[in-house]
Order: structure tokens, then C-alpha cells, then sequence
């Protein structure tokens, strides 16, 4: 029964932290004036979202998100940013002055008291559900046809082919667009 509140109690602790932690870092998003600061705000975004993917029990989603959107995806725009030159150094630095050096470290403190909270007497084996050895042993028991990425990968390359052929092409036309706007930028001065 105390394992039960406890477990409920941890999730909602976690979903409303990391769902404040995202809205928070897309504000930030928003309102940077440097491009290279927003873009790393955008990052802390898609960390919270992959957090919260895990809380739902979507573990290779939270993967794909942090592998695709956070890597690949923030990587390229960085890539772009950088080619195009529209962050200044003065500008990289979010946290100015003493309070934002006092909201970081309280941030960093709450953070580790929760990393703290779940290492102390063995919390993370009492938060397991009693039935999730049962369904791990189920499901290992009767695999998937074509495994955990079966169901995932089906429709993304039969259903939704033209909408992620497009998307890639689109992404190597901006690409493309920023290296053109960035040759021609230097060869202007």
C-alpha cells in the first residue's frame, strides 16, 4: 500500500518536474535573443519531452527522441547557425549576473536531492510495480514478429513513406540553402 502511494507519488513529482522543466525551457526558447542559446534551450526541451517518454513507459521513443531530434536534428541547426554566423560570443552565456548563477544552482540542488531521494534504501526496487516481472516474462515469452521496432517502423515506411521522404528532402534543402547563403556571405566581404 505505501509502495503504491509512493510509486504514484514519485510520478506525479516527476511528470510535473519535467513538464515545468520544458515549459520553462521553451519560454527560454522564445525569448533568447542569441540563436545559439535558444537552440540549446531547445535541447533541454527535447531532454524533458525524452523524460517524460520514459515515465510513460516508451523507452525507445524517449531513444528516438533524444537520438534523432536532440542529435541529428539540433546538431544540423547548430550547423546552420554557426555557418551563418548569427551568434556573437557576448551573446553565448544565458546565465548574466547572480541570479541566474542562484536559479542554476538551486535547479542543480533540487535535481540532485531527487537523484538522492531515489538511491536512498533501495527506493527504485520498491517502485517497481509487483506485476511488471510477470509481463516482462510474458512478453519475452511470445516476441514480437519483427521484434519492438516492427510496429514502429511499418507504418513510418508503408503508411507515412511520402510524409518522411519529404521531410528528409526538405531538411537537405535547408541544408543546401544555408551553406549557399553562407558562401555567399563571405564572398561579400
Amino acid at each position: 500500500m505505501l509502495a503504491n502511494q509512493f510509486h504514484s507519488l514519485f510520478y506525479a513529482f516527476g511528470f510535473y518536474l519535467f513538464g515545468l522543466v520544458a515549459i520553462a525551457s521553451a519560454v527560454a526558447f522564445v525569448t533568447r535573443k542569441s540563436p545559439v542559446a535558444a537552440a540549446m534551450w531547445l535541447v533541454n526541451v527535447m531532454f524533458c519531452l525524452a523524460a517524460l517518454y520514459v515515465m510513460l513507459d516508451a523507452q525507445f521513443i524517449a531513444a528516438m527522441q533524444v537520438l534523432v531530434y536532440t542529435g541529428a536534428i539540433m546538431v544540423v541547426f547548430l550547423f546552420v547557425i554557426m555557418l551563418l554566423n548569427l551568434g556573437h560570443p557576448s551573446e553565448l552565456a544565458d546565465a548574466r549576473g547572480r541570479w541566474g548563477y542562484i536559479f542554476a544552482t538551486f535547479i542543480g540542488l533540487v535535481m540532485l536531492a531527487e537523484v538522492m531521494a531515489l538511491n536512498r534504501a533501495n527506493t527504485i526496487e520498491r517502485m517497481i510495480p509487483p506485476d511488471l516481472a510477470a509481463r516482462a516474462a510474458a512478453a519475452a515469452a511470445t516476441p514480437l514478429a519483427g521484434g519492438i521496432i516492427g510496429p514502429v517502423a511499418a507504418p513510418l515506411f508503408n503508411e507515412y513513406l511520402l510524409a518522411f521522404e519529404l521531410t528528409s528532402v526538405l531538411l537537405l534543402a535547408a541544408i543546401v540553402g544555408a551553406v549557399v547563403l553562407g558562401k555567399r556571405r563571405t564572398d561579400a566581404r
